[in-house]
């Protein structure tokens, strides 16, 4: 059905909260309770992904899974995220489910987590159960086991992008800030309780014994934490639909005013523009007495309208972009190589010798203490994300931005250049003070940008535009997919890079440089909403 302008591939659509002139109302101040709720979604999600550091290589190796296949388990879900992130979330921008635009997305791809852990966690003991042949047992396991890390690697960095875009949605300015420090504030706690659960030897306990093995014990604890924590979240704040105006909305005369150009209706962001595009300011006064506001109007979004609007983003979106895509590298180069890192480099120990020799042992102690040091890092990310709040007073979004990275680089350099147990463990901290960071101030600079160009259109309504017909739901996504970006360079590029170094010590190095390459970056690039 198309607008009353004629065009084609266009339809009139009213969010039935936007109820001011022009489309947009501030939200509702939202209590610290439903924020909470909100946030354990982070809780949940957080959680798995430490079970599954935890756990995924021994599952991998135990049931056979050649060498030849690994950087395809690892790679295979980034791409699929990379290509795929800005496409969801245009569709969760235009999505028309009575339950809401997010909603629908975020169980979708938790149900999609709970698949997945439990085919990766179970999958060789049911194969085992079923299939009889040896031949025919090993290949359907790692088929299996393949499947289901790939499955939750892709929900679980998937997901991250609708809860973000949920939270814009429903929360005005300040809560949007509080929202995303506890969302970082039970990421940390959730990893934290992942890795001490993960951390204790559930084979000589009750727990293992009545339910098969430690594989089978953290999948009871994951999927427990999972279900409990979204239902959580999905009950926290409602939603409110978007509706089909001309269907949903009866004739309304068409008011006095000068009417705005055709390409002022839309806007970068998810600032739309009143249908009929009437820019008269007395207008503002009569709408807030209107009880049926002027509808909007969405282009239905294809995938070549989705590209453009990718690649015609506002430079400082694109920046901020490119910081986040810094910011995960350097963090992502330290974190997939840590345990490693501790039991080669740190502990002196030897992966590739016999299971029984000493050196095997010596390295497989420096895996152990290195999921601590992990522990340390979630622990950390925790505590300083409720500082946050506190600082960001003092030193802004950019001083926080900048402090990140540079702790971020300047202890991964020291680990690099001094490997012990003890200095290594306690600079494990400053790995969450990053996390933190890009789990929040990122984040905080899209609501700021978002803001700034609400408050503009408002008090400019009848100025030169530019088309875009993008959303919350795209901006959100084409941050997070930086995550999937970052995982595609690390994945392909530190592999090369050991090989020829010899050494995983080349992996901190790296973490510290590009760490620090970051912190010119956010200072001079990124741009800040005073």
């Amino acid at each position: 059905m198309g607008s009353s302008s004629g065009q084609t591939g266009t339809h009139t659509y009213q969010s039935l909260a936007e109820d001011g002139p022009f489309g947009f109302v501030e939200p509702p101040k939202r209590p610290t309770g439903r924020l909470i709720m909100h946030s354990m979604a982070m809780f949940g999600r957080e959680f798995c992904y430490a079970v599954e550091a935890a756990y995924v290589t021994p599952v991998l190796l135990s049931v056979g899974l050649p060498k030849s296949l690994y950087s395809t388990v690892w790679l295979l879900s980034p791409i699929l995220g990379f290509l795929l992130q800005p496409v969801v979330g245009s569709a969760s921008d235009h999505c028309r489910s009575s339950w809401g635009r997010r909603r629908p997305y975020i169980l979708a791809l938790s149900i999609m987590m709970l698949l997945g852990m439990a085919l990766y966690l179970n999958g060789d003991a049911v194969i085992s159960a079923l299939v009889a042949n040896p031949r025919r047992k090993l290949v359907w396991a790692i088929t299996i086991t393949m499947i289901g890390v790939v499955l939750f690697d892709f929900a679980a960095d998937f997901i991250d992008g609708p809860i973000k875009a949920y939270l814009f949605d429903v929360c005005s300015h300040q809560d949007k800030e509080r929202g995303l420090h506890y969302h970082a504030f039970f990421t940390g706690f959730g990893g934290a309780l992942g890795y001490l659960l993960g951390a204790m030897d559930w084979a000589h306990l009750e727990l293992g014994r009545m339910l098969g093995t430690e594989f089978q014990v953290m999948f009871f604890f994951s999927a427990l934490v999972l279900t409990l924590c979204f239902v959580i979240h999905l009950c926290s704040v409602s939603e409110t639909p978007l509706r089909d105006v001309a269907e949903a909305m009866p004739p309304q005369p068409a008011p006095r005013g000068p009417p705005l150009p055709s390409e002022a209706l839309y806007d970068y962001g998810s600032i739309e523009k009143v249908k009929n595009g009437y820019g008269n300011p007395e207008l503002a006064v009569q709408g807030g007495k209107n009880k049926n506001p002027a509808p909007q109007t969405r282009r239905t979004m294809t995938m070549k309208s989705l590209l453009r609007a990718l690649v015609s983003m506002p430079a400082h979106y694109r920046c901020l972009c490119i910081s986040h895509l810094i910011g995960w590298t350097a963090f992502l180069s330290n974190m997939l190589f840590f345990t490693d890192f501790m039991g080669q480099i740190v502990f002196q120990g030897d992966p590739y010798s016999p299971h029984n020799s000493t050196e095997f042992l010596i390295y497989e102690r420096g895996v152990e203490v290195g999921c601590w040091g992990l522990c340390i890092n979630s622990v950390s990310s925790s505590l300083y994300s409720y500082f946050q709040k506190s600082l960001v007073s003092y030193i802004g979004l950019k001083g926080l931005y900048f402090l990140g990275y540079f702790l971020f680089g300047l202890g991964t350099g020291f680990i690099g250049l001094f490997p012990n147990v003890y200095s290594t463990l306690v600079l494990c901290a400053l790995f969450g003070v990053m996390s933190s960071t890009l789990y929040t101030v990122p984040f905080n600079l899209i609501a700021e940008y978002h803001r700034e160009e609400e408050e503009r259109h408002q008090l400019a309504p009848g100025g030169d535009l530019e088309s875009s017909g993008r959303g919350k739901g795209v901006d959100c996504a084409a941050l997070t997919c930086m995550v999937q970006l970052a995982q595609i360079l690390v994945g392909g590029g530190l592999g090369f890079l050991v090989n020829t170094a010899g050494s995983v010590i080349v992996v901190v190095i790296t973490a510290s440089s590009v760490a620090l390459i970051g912190c010119c970056f956010v200072a001079l690039f990124v741009r800040y909403v005073n």
